[in-house]
């Protein structure tokens, strides 16, 4: 497939806002492309699949010295015009359109040599691989044409701006190749690869059904839903398994005969930074081959989980590993068993954790458990297990099904989570502002968005500036700094990567953004670097939320800015 039809359908995608119309193109589009695997994850702003470790590894500044190199601009004309338009892609095109330099290439370019272009820049490392980097991108902008050259440089940012999410590949690939809509579904849960599945489905239904999960590759975690009441849930399960909720991170590990991969759950691989639970898995997990879902925790010296925040400076930490390893070590708790040479997913809990609980050396280190599990009716039993999570500084209880099987991405009644009632609201960040005064070398606030489920889009909801310290204002500027896409003055444009855990006071209904509604007096409780922009809440949730306030007579509408 020409690059200049993929980059036509893309700008014909970002006119639409019905969905409908939206999953034919995108349908229309896979069945047109012998490169499916390839155009599937471009055509949701990605270049490689979700579980691949590779990454292009360049941020806004690369990409500007790339679009320098290929259009003769300088750097600080190139920042003007991404002010100017408000969106690099359109700021690429424009400064392309102006270019006197002939391009490279003779010919057309194609999906594939543009992949292959950015798999090379994955790929180069070592000395000197930052210029040789970006001199490869500029390579591919000096062939591109200007309208080319706007999505690859979202691309390369993965930041497509087309407003294709998942439900929409997913639509579009059973439509493009007339198979069920829930075994695409399943096919992605499974390998967290929906360029995989449309390559799988464009042969059939019996090739999806043969899709499977194997060690090496990530796949979606099973999630829990907030109870309503222990009694409510215990009731509706007849016999529960109670097991503490951890205040640590999730950690999905495949093991490989002696190999070992750790996935966060935003499925980051994050093995280079854990090499303490690698070694723990090495040693005293019996599994050849396996894949186990468990909770990985900071312990202080008092006995007490050290704060979350501990726990992801483990998990970014590329440089002086090992002296992080001494400074926060980590214990692991085991709570599930996907694969032990077989898929066990459809398996019910109580089987899949007697096979767990095999698992471990008769003689095994204490920083690695299964996690203690009670199967009860008894309501009394399960309020003790819940008041002892507490006080040991954990965040409540998980009540399981026994009889249930492991769904890949699935939030459902069958894990269910008690803890003491606190509403927060997972959001992702997509924009901020520049601090005044004392803080003007800092990022101050920051603009928050939830998610609309059914085209992907970002929706904003308010700005957060409170509960932060100046300590943690410039850990965040760090951390936020290659995110930067575009400034305006103090507004700044940011890659949607991160998510905030917010507290707020209430929900009101408010003009002032995209979602129709505002947080009143929001405060951060923390970055959920565990978490990723497609797990931030939906506006469904916001929704709900919202009407359950109704009833507590806390419903205000805002007509000025927050």
């Amino acid at each position: 497939m020409k690059f200049i039809e993929f980059a036509e359908t893309c700008e014909k995608l970002e006119g639409i806002t019905s969905n409908l119309e939206m999953t034919r193109i995108v349908s229309q589009l896979l069945q047109d492309t012998d490169e499916l695997e390839i155009v599937t994850h471009f055509i949701m702003g990605r270049i490689f699949p979700a579980w691949s470790a590779e990454e292009l590894g360049m941020g806004p500044s690369l990409l500007y010295d790339a679009i320098a190199m290929a259009t003769g601009a300088d750097k600080g004309r190139i920042k003007e015009v991404v002010r100017q338009r408000g969106d690099v892609g359109l700021a690429c095109e424009e400064l392309c359109s102006r270019r006197v330099q002939r391009p490279l290439f003779s010919g057309e370019l194609t999906v594939e040599q543009v992949y292959r272009n950015f798999e090379s820049i994955a790929q180069a490392g070592g000395k000197g691989s930052q210029k040789r980097k970006f001199r490869m991108l500029a390579d591919l902008f000096g062939s591109a044409k200007p309208k080319e050259a706007r999505y690859i440089a979202r691309l390369v940012l993965e930041e497509l701006r087309i407003g294709v999410g998942e439900g929409t590949v997913r639509d579009a690939i059973a439509r493009a190749f007339d198979v069920s809509a829930d075994l695409v579904e399943r096919g992605y849960m499974l390998t967290n690869d929906l360029g995989l599945v449309a390559a799988t489905a464009k042969e059939g239904a019996e090739g999806l059904e043969q899709l499977g999960i194997e060690p090496g590759k990530p796949i979606k975690m099973m999630l829990a839903q907030v109870a309503e009441s222990m009694e409510g849930a215990i009731e509706e399960m007849e016999k529960a398994a109670i097991e503490w909720k951890y205040d640590g991170a999730r950690m999905q590990i495949h093991k490989m005969d002696g190999e070992v991969q750790l996935y966060s759950r935003k499925l980051e691989n994050v093995t280079k930074s854990l090499p303490d639970i690698v070694n723990l898995i090495k040693k005293d997990v019996t599994f050849k081959r396996a894949i186990l879902d468990g909770e990985v925790i900071a312990i202080g010296e008092d006995g007490k989980p050290r704060p979350f925040q501990d726990i992801l400076r483990r998990f970014r930490r590329k440089y002086d590993v090992e002296q992080m390893v001494k400074e926060i070590p980590f214990h692991l708790s085991l709570f599930d068993v996907l694969y032990d040479g077989q898929s066990l997913i459809d398996f019910p809990l109580s089987e899949r954790r007697k096979i767990l609980e095999k698992s471990l050396r008769a003689k095994h280190s204490s920083k690695i458990i299964v996690a203690p599990q009670i199967v009860t009716s008894d309501l009394t039993v399960a309020d003790g297990i819940y008041q002892e999570a507490l006080s040991a500084g954990h965040e409540g209880v998980m009540i399981k099904n026994p009889k249930s099987a492991y769904t890949p991405g699935k939030r459902g009644k069958n894990w269910l989570k008690i803890k003491p009632v606190m509403e927060t609201l997972d959001l992702a960040v997509i924009g901020a502002e520049w601090g005044e005064g004392r803080r003007a070398n800092l990022i101050g606030s920051y603009l928050l968005a939830c998610r609309d489920v059914a085209t992907g889009e970002l929706l904003g909801i308010g700005r957060v500036g409170t509960g932060i310290t100046d300590e943690q204002l410039a850990e965040l500027t760090e951390l936020f700094k290659a995110l930067i896409v575009s400034e305006i003055g103090k507004e700044i444009d940011l890659k949607p990567e991160i998510v905030f855990e917010i507290a707020y006071e209430e929900i009101q209904k408010s003009p002032n953004y995209e979602s129709g509604f505002a947080l009143r007096f929001p405060r951060l409780i923390s970055v959920r670097s565990d978490k990723s922009v497609g797990e931030a809440d939906s506006m469904q949730r916001v929704r709900e939320l919202y009407e359950k306030q109704k009833g507590r007579g806390t419903t205000r509408e805002v007509r000025e800015a927050p």
